[in-house]
């Protein structure tokens, strides 16, 4: 495909592809509080935070933003053809990181270990670099839709970096 052209039709037709793009995305999202939301006013409020730590109350937010962003590239890349060069590839490696974004939260928060996090985060960048790139060819927007998360997952590394570092 690789244009900003309209996605093209596709067998699982605009409905089918919302569910495979949002479904996925959903779930990491819940997973994730599920480990996060009961860990931050008991253990993460009484850790030492880095310089630059946002509100509590950033996180939900940005974080919302960043799954509507991924949930419209995948199905950016779902609307691909099937035969389109790369595209399964590109959504293997999309399911991927997905799963390492999930795994983060259980990691950090519910694991209680920002050793445990900063590992799954280097996982977690490794897959989410590999996405972007696999996205490129398949559909150069959807690649682009990844840069903000790439930037929020960067800066949560820090973060994460932080905390380990603080609280040796």
């Amino acid at each position: 495909m690789n244009t900003a052209a309209a996605p093209h039709a596709h067998r699982n037709g605009p409905a089918g592809r919302f569910l495979l793009a949002t479904l996925p995305v959903a779930t990491t999202a819940g997973l994730g509080s599920l480990a996060t939301l009961p860990n931050i006013p008991t253990w993460y409020a009484g850790l030492a935070k880095p310089p630059l730590t946002p509100p509590n109350g950033a996180f939900g937010p940005v974080w919302s933003v960043l799954y509507v962003l991924m949930a419209y590239a995948a199905w950016r890349i779902l609307a691909a053809p099937a035969e389109t060069p790369g595209r399964g590839r590109a959504l293997g490696w999309f399911f991927v990181q997905l799963a390492l974004n999930a795994l983060w939260s259980w990691s950090f928060f519910a694991a209680r270990s920002p050793a445990a996090g900063a590992a799954n985060m280097v996982l977690l960048l490794g897959a989410l670099g590999m996405t972007i790139v696999a996205f490129r060819p398949v559909d150069r927007v959807a690649a682009w839709l990844l840069a903000p998360y790439l930037g929020w997952v960067l800066y949560a590394a820090y973060l994460n970096g932080g905390v380990l570092v603080l609280n040796r």
